[in-house]
């Protein structure tokens, strides 16, 4: 297959789409938000299809259902998303030199976003959403895994766009086989900047042989550190929540660190675990104290192997330090940077820990489930950026801009 079509007529669309008003853009953005919810029995059989090809015990399961709720949160946000400011246009500096001339640094688009996803369909309209109210086009790749249901949503999307005499190449869902992937890596020329939003091995994969720029997203290892002033009812309910909510989510929580002189406190900050369901692997002081109260079946002595995994499941790693230094240590050797937190009543600790640590967020007492664009207030988000290259944590509006230097003259020569 040519793909070399799709990414001409992306670039093509991305010339056109920066004139678009910003009236009609929040228009499509809402009338869309009115379609999702209109085709959501569509969308669910079409997701249907998807599911019934996964087993349900996969991490991915989760990230792949869809529901009328889930659907509802999606077209919600695609109205937040066209309720916002416009990043565009913004004059980021201005000022005029000794010799006259005028320079202004403006907020631009970035042009044609890439995304490869995987078990994510409500990244395509997530994706779309915050790609066109920055007048970016957006080329998405796909799972296999979600097929069905990229395409439903696609197919909405480009309803409501000929609506409104847009053309449907301002989103491009690349066919979902794998060849599709490396032409995407390849587009140099076409695409700008390309995001990754999956697992590790997808994040490995795609920043090791893309040929385009990568703003590396998604995988989490997310640690909380209980430390010797925490507040137990807090450690509780926010241990519990960051862990439980949503297990297949890069900011669900993976490892506890707990001060050895709260060790007695284990059994009781760790109990509403059990409840939900949760497999602890914990190390060898932790698991001396819990053996006694927490279910046997659920728990189990941690390896070396458990520190520094990403579970996506309901698993969670356990283990004692001796104070602040070594959680930091700790932090430091196995976070994937991208939210980690600390349960203190300690002003001094909790500063030295938010200062300290390196992450796109930084958390004091509370869940780091937070990590969000929407609950950052970003009306949607195409990603938890983990590197430090033009952004980083959650990417909203701003995020998928860049500038250009605007200079006006009179006539002014170079000696």
């Amino acid at each position: 297959m040519d793909y070399k079509q799709y990414f001409e007529k992306a670039k093509q669309a991305s010339r056109k789409l920066i004139s678009l008003s910003k009236e009609t853009t929040d228009a499509v953005l809402t009338d869309l938000s009115v379609a999702l919810l209109a085709n959501t029995a569509e969308i669910l059989a079409e997701n249907a299809k998807d599911l019934a090809k996964m087993p349900i015990e996969d991490p991915k399961y989760d990230r792949l259902k869809l529901s009328a709720t889930r659907i509802s949160d999606i077209a919600n946000d695609l109205k937040n998303v066209a309720g916002l400011n416009s990043p565009l246009g913004k004059i980021l500096s201005d000022k005029t030199l000794e010799n006259k001339l005028h320079i202004k640094k403006i907020s631009v688009p970035l042009g044609v976003v890439g995304v490869i996803y995987e078990a994510r369909p409500n990244v395509t309209a997530d994706v779309f959403s915050l790609c066109f109210k920055t007048g970016n086009v957006a080329v998405l790749k796909g799972g296999s895994d979600a097929e069905c249901s990229n395409l439903a949503i696609t197919k909405v999307i480009h309803g409501v766009l000929d609506r409104y005499g847009i053309s449907p190449d301002v989103l491009t869902l690349l066919p979902a086989e794998r060849a599709a992937t490396e032409a995407l890596l390849n587009a140099r020329g076409f695409v700008d900047v390309l995001i990754p939003r999956g697992s590790q091995s997808l994040i490995n994969y795609v920043r090791e042989n893309s040929k385009i720029p990568v703003i590396e997203t998604g995988a989490g290892i997310v640690h909380t550190y209980f430390d010797e002033s925490g507040d137990l009812e807090k450690g509780k309910a926010i241990i519990f929540n960051a862990k439980t909510r949503r297990v297949s989510v890069c900011n669900s929580l993976d490892c506890v660190l707990i001060n050895q002189n709260r060790l007695n406190d284990v059994p009781a900050l760790l109990s509403p675990l059990a409840d939900g369901n949760v497999e602890l692997f914990a190390d060898e002081k932790s698991y001396a104290v819990l053996k006694a109260s927490y279910p046997a079946q659920l728990l189990n002595q941690a390896k070396s192997e458990h520190f520094g995994t990403e579970f996506l499941s309901l698993k969670l790693a356990v283990k004692v330090v001796a104070d602040l230094t070594e959680a930091l240590n700790h932090i430091a050797d196995y976070s994937s940077k991208h939210s980690e937190a600390i349960i203190s009543e300690d002003a001094a600790n909790i500063a030295q820990f938010l200062n300290e640590v390196d992450a796109a967020a930084v958390y004091a007492n509370a869940s780091t489930g937070f990590t969000d664009g929407a609950q950052f207030g970003l009306g949607a988000e195409i990603g938890i950026s983990t590197q430090k290259l033009h952004a980083r944590g959650p990417m909203g509006l701003e995020e998928l801009t860049s500038y250009k230097w605007v200079v006006q003259g009179d006539g002014q020569v170079r000696g």
